[in-house]
């Protein structure tokens, strides 16, 4: 019994176990979600395309679980930022054409040039979070408005191709390799991060700039750069993010690349297991989120679900994830037990 309390009172025991769900219904419903299958040398399948397509999500929540710790507030910006990255990337990868069959400038260029404007991007929702005081819905609101209408600037209003083999590479997979691409791109991310966080004393910083910004300031911490290398750090992730988007269709599509992925980033954040008010964070729970979200939204496809219904089923869901993850509901269950053992007594 003292086992079982222990596990379940561990941070990562609902999001794994709400992962754990997801997964099970799958394959109460569709026997054959976890069927792989090898073909031209890649593998194949509905958890394959769970974890493939999850991965430009996992990289969004890295990201924002740090914007989350840090200030208490969220970058609702990050998927019009992927839309800038790719445009940014294929213009210049393009030339300023349209489609091209092959590189104008070197692929290198184009992406430091995705990966600088996502950066440049995270450093102004940074600068006016940290340094102006502008809540952070309210600062990141402009980026997300405006981002979109930025990137169709920057491609003049019209889808651009680059259908270069080496491009799609980076979406898809590298021949010899099974595994797609994108997989390796999003465990580097998360490596690194986790490495930085822990080998440091960023992460550590984080949380007290989270917690008491105003206490951290008096033990001599600038929070104001702390708030604010979150922010960048985030639009770096966002950037990454936005050319792995862009590599899998081979294009910059302002409209639609990184499409309500701000949502389902928060969302992972949440489902982790992180409080969105700051503080104590938990990187591996915001991964654990991320594959939750995507494995839930490949459930619905698999079950015929329209997409135009898929965003109120996963709602649905959420909601029940996020409620037992609630600290005022565990108070109510155990006010609840309090009250059935002293009536007991009673009796």
């Amino acid at each position: 019994m003292a086992f079982v309390k222990k596990l379940t009172g561990t941070r990562l025991f609902l999001p794994i176990f709400c992962l754990f769900l997801v997964l099970l219904s799958n394959l109460i419903k569709t026997p054959g979600f976890f069927e792989v299958s090898l073909k031209n040398g890649v593998l194949y399948g509905y958890i394959i395309d769970v974890i493939n397509r999850a991965s430009d999500l996992v990289i969004l929540a890295v990201g924002m679980t740090l914007v989350v710790a840090a200030s208490g507030g969220t970058d609702i910006s990050v998927g019009a930022v992927m839309s800038v990255a790719g445009a940014v990337c294929c213009f210049i990868l393009s030339g300023g054409q349209q489609t091209v069959n092959e590189f104008q400038n070197p692929y290198l260029l184009g992406v430091m040039a995705a990966i600088i404007a996502g950066i440049l991007c995270g450093s102004f929702n940074g600068f006016l979070v940290a340094k102006m005081k502008i809540q952070p819905m309210v600062a990141t609101l402009i980026l997300f408005t405006a981002g979109r209408g930025i990137a169709q600037l920057i491609t003049k209003g019209q889808i651009t191709y680059i259908r270069v083999e080496s491009y799609k590479k980076l979406g898809s997979s590298i021949p010899g390799i099974p595994i797609p691409t994108p997989v390796f791109v999003a465990l580097i991310v998360v490596l690194l991060t986790y490495v930085l966080l822990k080998k440091t004393t960023l992460g550590v910083y984080i949380q007290t700039v989270g917690i008491n910004s105003k206490a951290s300031r008096l033990m001599g911490i600038n929070s104001t750069m702390i708030i604010f290398l979150s922010y960048v750090f985030c639009g770096l992730c966002a950037g990454i993010s936005g050319l792995v988007a862009s590599s899998r269709i081979y294009s910059a599509d302002a409209n639609n690349i990184g499409l309500n992925l701000e949502l389902d980033a928060i969302l992972a954040v949440a489902l982790g297991g992180n409080s969105l008010g700051g503080g104590k964070f938990s990187l591996l729970g915001s991964v654990i989120g991320a594959y939750t979200i995507q494995a839930l939204s490949t459930t619905l496809y698999a079950m015929g679900v329209s997409p135009d219904q898929i965003p109120v089923y996963k709602a649905a869901v959420v909601v029940i994830i996020v409620a037992l993850q609630s600290t005022e509901l565990k108070r109510m269950v155990k006010r609840l037990q309090t009250e059935r053992v002293a009536g007991k007594k009673v009796a």
